[in-house]
């Protein structure tokens, strides 16, 4: 058994610019704990920073932490799997202490959607299977109708 603490934890990493649309940064808190079932991220998006389009081979939970931030849902229309229509299905907005649960599969974004206040959350990136990698596929997109380019 493995106790640490997310505010003792100064290991800040810089993610993938890539994958969000601004300024970003993590904790890696698994590796903290050695967690073999879950990787468990402690996400800070700046003002206004959200992920670009993506799902998960697993299913995620989040948890915000401060401030207030949303998790979009959207349903793919076509074929191709680098190029296509999206339409938004669902907003929910999340508040300190709000905890989501977000399926595998599931093509989604979140963030921060106050430009003026940073957000975070605890990402829970759920195994599809012991001793198995969870993969992430992300797209560029305009958020609204359509998703290209596979990141």
């Amino acid at each position: 058994m493995k106790k640490s603490n997310i505010h003792g934890i100064n290991d800040k990493r810089n993610v993938n610019p890539d994958w969000f649309t601004s300024k970003t940064w993590m904790k890696v808190l698994s590796e903290k704990i050695k967690s073999e079932d879950q990787d468990i991220y402690h996400v800070h998006f700046e003002k206004g920073s959200r992920t670009k389009l993506h799902t998960h081979n697993g299913n995620q939970v989040l948890i915000a932490t401060k401030g207030k931030g949303s998790l979009e849902i959207f349903r793919k229309y076509g074929t191709s799997k680098s190029d296509f229509k999206i339409k938004k299905t669902e907003r929910i907005t999340m508040n300190e202490g709000d905890i989501v649960h977000i399926p595998a599969k599931t093509l989604h974004t979140h963030g921060s959607i106050d430009k003026k206040k940073t957000f975070s959350h605890i990402a829970i990136n759920i195994l599809p299977r012991k001793n198995a990698e969870y993969k992430t596929v992300w797209w560029e997109s305009d958020f609204k109708t359509k998703a290209f380019n596979i990141i």
